[in-house]
């Protein structure tokens, strides 16, 4: 739904012109689909089980889970399972199975949480130039634009394609799938939604980005109740034998 916003429903002209500010312009360029919400220790049942968590998790989501004890901490890839080994960190989110099952966190946080609900469709972009950008000629910004939306939808196939194998492979070594429990998401939403009301009342340019996405996705998921989650609810519940 997000690249729905970004394409036709006024995001990229909305970023682009905040982007304008650090003389740049953003091509679309990928997208992970909806991630993971992460490997851990421990299982995590209750918004209390949160408090005094020590978690690989930055940005945005960092700051919502903050409220609840969580104390965020910024490691880089490779220095994610000496951590979690060690017990220096208690949890990590990352990617979800293809990527997470090459760094081996099963082996040693074993339960696996789903969904990562602060990257339910992670778009990636390219960042040109502003004034490099305007001196291509017209047909040459239109490949560039046009590659961006294979690289996106490449990216997307793949996913789709190596996620369902690597998350079997997890299961069958040992790893643990978890849904994040219905007291914990709400309360992570309620959170989220503070989080961003307090930065909108202080960041005129957070707040016009915000609105028109949230307003995109609003009307969206009206919509999406009534077809997409009709049709997939139906279709996972017969695929299983």
């Amino acid at each position: 739904m997000n690249q729905g916003w970004w394409t036709v429903g006024g995001g990229k002209e909305t970023l682009n012109e905040f982007y304008k500010k650090y003389n740049t312009v953003a091509l679309l360029a990928g997208n992970t689909g909806c991630q993971m919400g992460g490997w851990f220790r421990k299982e995590i049942n209750t918004v209390d089980d949160l408090k005094g968590l020590k978690m690989r998790v930055g940005g945005f989501p960092g700051r919502v889970l903050q409220k609840f004890g969580v104390v965020p901490q910024q490691i880089a890839a490779p220095d994610i399972y000496p951590a979690l080994e060690k017990g220096t960190i208690d949890a990590a989110e990352w990617v979800g199975p293809y990527d997470d099952e090459k760094l081996g966190f099963y082996k040693v946080a074993p339960h696996y949480y789903y969904p990562g609900w602060w990257e339910g469709g992670s778009m990636l972009f390219a960042f040109v130039n502003l004034d490099k950008w305007n001196a291509l000629p017209k047909h040459y910004q239109a490949v560039l634009e046009q590659a961006g939306h294979l690289a996106n939808t490449w990216m997307m196939a793949k996913y789709d394609e190596l996620n369902p194998a690597a998350l079997r492979r997890l299961l069958a070594n040992g790893a643990k799938l978890h849904g994040f429990s219905p007291a914990i998401m709400d309360a992570c939403l309620k959170s989220a939604r503070e989080l961003h009301a307090e930065i909108a009342n202080g960041n005129a340019d957070f707040k016009k980005v915000y609105e028109s996405m949230t307003s995109y996705t609003t009307n969206g998921y009206q919509w999406f109740q009534v077809a997409e989650l009709g049709y997939d609810s139906f279709m996972v519940r017969n695929s299983r034998g």
